[in-house]
């Protein structure tokens, strides 16, 4: 049994929530590089060009990547054999976003009612999602989600019938119906399969993938280089004036389903898709 303290799951924590909103992951400097090659539009070259300005002044400057530092959704996988010891695990992953947000900075953007809409000041509670695995690890990745591509996200119910042209279909209207809104270059999350709730998990989770990383089922991995290719086909492009690089990746995950439902969510992401993974044990 490996015991993990809550203080170094804080720390953790509170480390992360700063790294991800200053920074971005390797997989999305690569990739930028590249879109500006890739651009064929001279106003999206320029978008590029603005983004990767914005990004290093970021970094050299250590403020955040984006005012919009976004609501905390943090993915825990916990080992079966990791007793977490000194409190309770979720309340340590709230006080490390608090830490994070209050010492980095970063914009407070969390209402603790959705109607009554009183802000809580420190950003929390965060979004937490449990896995439980084999060993005595923890892993934990912070993901950080603005809600202007938020809100341009979908769930469609699709009938089976409605098949893999079906699914595509959906992915390419809310893309579509995105447009400018979501802050492109995107990169697209999508959850197929499960119930109404898994599917959204899904396409959440598909977003921490890293970019250049495919789906090793085959028809998946042709289903996420054909939607990319069309996407980029719309004439969306950087920053929604036109251009090539509308999307810089799809990724899908899939689950089981019932056999009378075919649930697809379509969760977009702007083009910083922060998160950053740790290990601990």
């Amino acid at each position: 049994m490996k015991e993990i303290h809550v203080d170094v799951i804080v720390e953790n924590i509170r480390e992360m929530c700063i790294e991800a909103n200053l920074s971005l992951s390797p997989d999305m400097k690569e990739n930028f590089s590249k879109a500006v090659k890739q651009e064929e539009s001279p106003i999206g070259r320029k978008i590029l060009d603005q983004l990767e300005e914005n990004l290093s002044i970021a970094a050299e400057e250590k403020i955040p990547i984006c005012q919009d530092t976004g609501m905390a959704v943090v993915f825990i996988k916990i080992g079966q054999e990791v007793h977490i010891t000194g409190g309770a695990l979720e309340d340590a992953v709230n006080e490390g976003v608090r830490r994070g947000y209050r010492e980095g900075y970063l914009r407070k953007s969390v209402v603790g009612d959705p109607l009554i809409r009183t802000n809580t000041r420190d950003n929390t509670p965060a979004v937490i999602h449990y896995e439980i695995i084999p060993g005595d690890s923890l892993e934990i990745t912070v993901a950080p989600k603005g809600f202007g591509s938020e809100n341009m996200s979908r769930i469609f119910m699709l009938k089976p019938a409605d098949g893999i042209e079906g699914v595509k279909e959906a992915v390419v209207t809310a893309v579509r119906d995105a447009g400018p809104n979501a802050c492109p270059p995107m990169v697209i999350g999508v959850g197929i399969g499960g119930t109404f709730e898994k599917c959204a998990f899904l396409a959440k989770k598909a977003l921490t993938r890293n970019i250049f990383e495919h789906s090793q089922i085959p028809y998946v991995r042709e289903m996420e280089e054909e939607l990319l290719e069309t996407i980029n086909g719309l004439g969306i492009g950087p920053g929604g004036l036109g251009g090539r690089v509308t999307a810089f990746a799809v990724n899908i995950e899939t689950y089981a389903t019932h056999i009378a439902g075919l649930p697809v969510a379509v969760n977009i992401c702007c083009h910083v898709n922060r998160h950053v993974t740790r290990k601990i044990g």
